[in-house]
């Protein structure tokens, strides 16, 4: 990997979907990425919304002067909540959104974590139970959402789908058909745009 390679942080915090975290994680260094993993705890240890335990990278105030390509966010409660009230992850999602750089939640994330701060486009999804508290974003059903540089997705089933969205708006639609193949995986359709 060299150090041209797109920036990613991916936070996690207690609580947060395994399944979602290592996913976005996984394809995202498949495709190139440099990612780093940040825990939200006070802890590099975070316990997940099933039990599995991931070691952060570093912690997210180790994160607080640099620039990333790529901020995207898992989902999972209550790890959704504890993303939202991480003061310096809402700064960097805010220098992310101002600086016009690309940023994505999933699950219940869209809904917990993003929308109470201002952080969702015109357009979003999110998991079925907390598709309610998309407002003022228009809710939709599809598994994943880009609003220019917001993209949603909405659970467990759909974290390949959401990871290959992100792969896309780092690399082009061409470098997520290339690593989708060998994962078996479909490249998915996208609304918006």
């Amino acid at each position: 990997m060299t150090s041209h390679a797109p920036q990613v942080l991916v936070p996690v915090a207690d609580g947060s979907e395994e399944i979602e975290a290592v996913c976005l994680i996984d394809v995202l260094r498949r495709a190139g990425a440099s990612v780093t993993v940040a825990s939200v705890e006070t802890e590099l240890t975070v316990t997940c919304s099933r039990g599995v335990r991931i070691t952060a990278d570093v912690s997210i105030e180790a994160c607080a002067g640099r620039r990333f390509d790529l901020i995207a966010l898992p989902g999972g409660m209550p790890g959704a909540e504890r993303l939202r009230d991480c003061a310096p992850l809402i700064d960097l999602l805010r220098r992310q959104r101002d600086e016009g750089r690309v940023y994505g939640a999933m699950c219940a994330a869209p809904a917990v974590a993003l929308a109470p701060h201002g952080l969702l486009g015109a357009r979003a999804t999110a998991h079925p139970a907390f598709m309610d508290r998309l407002a003022p974003a228009a809710a939709l059903d599809d598994a994943v959402v880009v609003d220019g540089g917001v993209i949603t997705s909405r659970a467990p089933g759909t974290a390949i789908a959401f990871a290959l969205a992100l792969v896309a708006a780092l690399f082009g639609a061409q470098r997520a058909a290339e690593v989708a193949g060998p994962m078996l995986a479909p490249v998915p359709a996208q609304s918006g745009g």
